[in-house]
């Protein structure tokens, strides 16, 4: 009869020998068979080395193509790998060691680019673009378009020699990155198509730091939330188009909140076109023009419950000319504001804390430090269906001017507090040039379009 310690003795034998078959069986695993074991492939099985001099693009494209046909994550170990003119497949799964792991752009053409992928997810991986040139075909450092899914976490993009990260049609989401040094802007989306740029930091780049743009008017959906942005040049001049730390272009549905923006040449925030729109609670500190501006043709814009310290503009809704109307500007600090700006400015000049136009409500804000005007209410005929109320005006030039000129629509000013204004509470203007006396000073402002009452000047 067998007992316990006979019968132990007697399979650990046949434990041995399997161990020693095992072994042999793995020794003869090829490096995608052990990857898929593991779920991923390590880049180094498959004659991807890190910190050579060599040029690795080739294998690096064969290694991509391999993970794509078994639809597999690709680790590449800490260490530098130099590499240019990689076409991804259209399922990338690419991960490294956060902050060790380098793919560094070998020159002559473009680093990593896509076009129509299904899923694209790049993680703790530094892109970096060395500063040197790129093709005239490519937009960016990584320049992916038409990518049904993308993610790109954790990842550090710098010195590209155009946009860091260029995306064309693209859904998905960009977070907990750093964007530097781009020659152009830091991410550039152009057509997104449900796209999320969340808890990235943007900064010292050229020309912008988070630009949302379409070739046309529409709906876009793209959400700008905690990121932080600074130190936003504008190389390439302009008087708006360029120096912008967030900026929509023609893209509607846009939400831009909880930001820290610093040091632009620019705006802080720069809506141009773009309709139903949310900008909110952003920090916006040292901005060289106006702050936060939506601009031209768009309708429905909501500016509500952001800071603004230093800046030649607060924050403009504004271009009735152009279309531009309806919207909501409550519950904004804005102080520290200059006359001087990045260029010699048209009439009236800089200096204004806010400035609206036509269907919009300007309330419960706080405006200190304006040279010009705390709050400036039209412009010539542009002016239509504004209140003005609740607001406190704290040393301005003038307190708030408000157009009188032939043409101009309705406006309501009332419940104001306007203290230490130099030049007048309330004065009504023709275009830049004050023809009013101070309007609370009198029972009855002399224009019908007016209603001045119960403000509280001292």
């Amino acid at each position: 009869m067998l007992n316990r310690r006979t019968l132990l003795t007697g399979t650990a034998g046949f434990a041995v020998v399997g161990l020693a078959l095992g072994k042999a069986a793995a020794a003869s695993l090829t490096g995608i068979e052990k990857a898929s074991m593991r779920g991923s492939i390590n880049a180094t099985e498959l004659g991807v080395q890190p910190g050579t001099f060599d040029d690795q693009s080739k294998a690096f494209a064969k290694l991509l193509r391999d993970a794509n046909s078994r639809d597999m994550a690709v680790f590449l170990p800490a260490g530098t790998y130099v590499v240019s003119n990689l076409s991804l497949p259209s399922r990338v799964r690419l991960s490294g060691v956060p902050g060790a792991t380098r793919i560094v752009y070998g020159g002559d053409g473009h680093l990593l680019m896509a076009e129509q992928a299904d899923h694209i997810e790049l993680s703790g991986l530094v892109f970096d673009g060395s500063n040197r040139s790129m093709g005239d075909y490519a937009q960016g450092l990584l320049d992916l378009r038409r990518v049904g899914h993308l993610v790109v976490d954790n990842c550090q993009i710098t010195g590209s020699g155009k946009n860091g990260l260029a995306l064309e049609h693209a859904a998905g989401r960009i977070e907990r990155s750093d964007i530097s040094g781009a020659a152009d802007a830091g991410i550039y989306s152009v057509e997104a198509a449900g796209l999320t740029i969340s808890g990235n930091t943007v900064s010292d780049c050229a020309n912008g730091g988070i630009l949302v743009h379409r070739w046309q008017a529409a709906e876009d959906g793209t959400m700008v939330t905690g990121n932080r942005v600074e130190r936003i040049g504008a190389r390439s001049g302009g008087t708006g188009q360029n120096g912008n730390g967030i900026n929509a272009f023609r893209a509607g549905n846009v939400i831009i909140s909880g930001n820290v923006v610093s040091d632009c040449a620019f705006s802080a925030i720069r809506a141009n076109s773009s309709s139903n729109l949310q900008i909110s609670g952003n920090t916006c500190s040292r901005s060289g023009e106006t702050a936060v501006y939506s601009e031209f043709s768009f309708e429905g814009a909501v500016i509500s419950n952001n800071i603004v310290d230093g800046a030649a503009n607060g924050i403009s809704i504004v271009n009735f000319n152009e279309g531009g109307r309806m919207g909501v500007c409550s519950g904004n600090i804005v102080r520290n504001l200059s006359t001087s700006g990045p260029y010699t400015a048209d009439p009236p000049g800089f200096g204004v804390g806010i400035g609206v136009e036509a269907d919009t409500i300007a309330s419960n804000n706080v405006i200190e430090n304006a040279p010009l005007y705390g709050m400036s209410i039209g412009w010539g005929p542009y002016l239509r269906n504004v209140v003005a109320t609740g607001n406190i005006i704290r040393k301005a030039g003038t307190g708030i001017v408000v157009s009188v000129v032939e043409g101009a629509g309705t406006a309501v000013i009332s419940d104001n507090v306007i203290d230490g204004a130099v030049n007048g509470a309330v004065i009504g203007q023709r275009w830049a040039e004050p023809v009013t006396a101070d309007l609370t000073r009198l029972s009855d402002s002399g224009f019908a379009h007016l209603t001045v009452e119960r403000n509280r000047v001292s």
